[in-house]
């Protein structure tokens, strides 16, 4: 009797702990996405250079991105936000969001309420959420999912409106059109042949990156829209491309010589549009966007010329030299990659081997806006070192692409 006395005090002890460490646990997560979600309204490109808070999350946590995502779209729904004009957004379960970071609620619970939220009518949100969370004390998520279809069952009996409208069939034809965003759309139909071909195309430039800034978890949609832009830079580089006003097809940049020295304001972007200095930067290294540099009263300083930058035999020494995208991981081949000024010319960097590098626009773009750092090694090869936010900082290099062979 006294063993199985002590045994059990010792058992109520150990769950006891495990309750505590689990309340702990759930919640640091639900601070932890409070505090993405205040990161994704500061702006996470500005302060840390990433295109969104799951790759900083991923790099910094060594979290999968689906993973990361998950956690952000929670924290979306019980944390407040803001508008573009700054105004506040409300949470759509608060309350929901204040017992998830006192640890009182499991992930699979914060899911069912919110997703009961979603749907219930705006003017009974309150009510549902303060029911879903007293049943929660003493249910598990599964229970308060079957309340939940019941509340739902009774506030929106009809459930969503279906949507009838379907979109008129175009055969071979396209669709391009700029938004006051700067976010261009893009639509169409085709003909079998047409879209077979297309779909071959994208496919192969579609495949996942790798690299050590993570694994590749771009939805199929993102990764045909990345092959999409890739595919353009590939026909924008054909020497086979048809002639337009006696040139072949480019862009134009006008960007002030301080704004393109700093990174720091505006350009325009062909007739229309306009991209950040900072990207001006980026295309300035090596594209088929010619910058037209401006002086102090727009007059044009410096008007780039196509093979204003790398020659057509240092472009095949730095191809021989990378062998392909130099960033660490990454496998896309010299046709893909642009070369990088590790020095920009802009601050007066030479356009020689030694201060060149190549890379795909994807690394190309994360080196100028994430804090990587590329540097050329004591052996005449590239090497990165990571963010400064990485402590460790440890040097890194591609390795996945062959290499020359040489005769014995």
């Amino acid at each position: 009797m006294t063993s199985d006395v002590a045994l059990s005090s010792e058992a109520v002890a150990l769950a006891d702990r495990i309750v505590e460490l689990v309340a702990s646990m759930r919640s640091a997560e639900a601070k932890l996405g409070a505090v993405l979600v205040e990161i994704e309204q500061c702006g996470v490109m500005e302060l840390f250079g990433y295109r969104s808070v799951a790759r900083l999350l991923e790099h910094l946590a060594d979290t999968p991105k689906p993973a990361a995502e998950r956690l952000i779209k929670r924290a979306r729904l019980v944390n407040p936000g803001r508008n573009l004009d700054g105004s506040p957004i409300p949470a759509l379960a608060p309350a929901t969001g204040v017992a998830a970071r006192a640890g009182r609620l499991s992930n699979p619970m914060i899911d069912v309420i919110s997703n009961v939220l979603t749907q219930v009518p705006p003017e009974h949100c309150v009510s549902a959420e303060a029911n879903l969370l007293a049943f929660a004390e003493e249910a598990g998520h599964k229970q308060v999912a079957a309340l939940g279809a019941r509340i739902l069952a009774h506030l929106a009996p009809d459930g969503p409106a279906p949507d009838d409208t379907e979109p008129v069939a175009p055969t071979r034809e396209v669709f391009l059109r700029r938004k006051r965003t700067g976010v261009w759309e893009l639509s169409g139909r085709f003909d079998d042949e047409t879209g077979t071909r297309a779909h071959a195309l994208l496919d192969a430039l579609a495949e996942r990156r790798t690299g050590d800034e993570g694994p590749d978890f771009r939805t199929l949609p993102q990764r045909y829209g990345d092959a999409f832009s890739d595919a353009v830079d590939l026909a924008l580089n054909s020497p086979d491309l048809p002639m337009q006003a006696g040139e072949r097809a480019h862009v134009m940049v006008a960007v002030s010589f301080d704004d393109l020295k700093s990174g720091v304001g505006k350009a325009t972007l062909g007739d229309t549009g306009t991209m950040t200095a900072a990207e001006a930067r980026v295309h300035a290294c090596d594209a088929m966007i010619i910058p037209a540099v401006l002086g102090a009263r727009s007059e044009p300083l410096i008007l780039g010329r196509l093979r204003r930058l790398i020659s057509a035999g240092l472009r095949r020494a730095l191809f021989l030299r990378d062998r392909g995208c130099a960033f660490p991981g990454c496998h896309r081949p010299p046709r893909h990659c642009q070369g990088h000024h590790i020095r920009h010319w802009a601050d007066g960097g030479p356009t020689d081997l030694h201060n060149l590098v190549l890379m795909c626009a994807h690394h190309h773009r994360l080196l100028h806006r994430s804090g990587w750092e590329v540097r050329i090694a004591t052996d005449g090869l590239p090497e990165f070192l990571p963010p400064v936010f990485d402590r460790r900082r440890k040097p890194r290099r591609n390795n996945l692409h062959e290499p020359l062979p040489f005769a014995a």
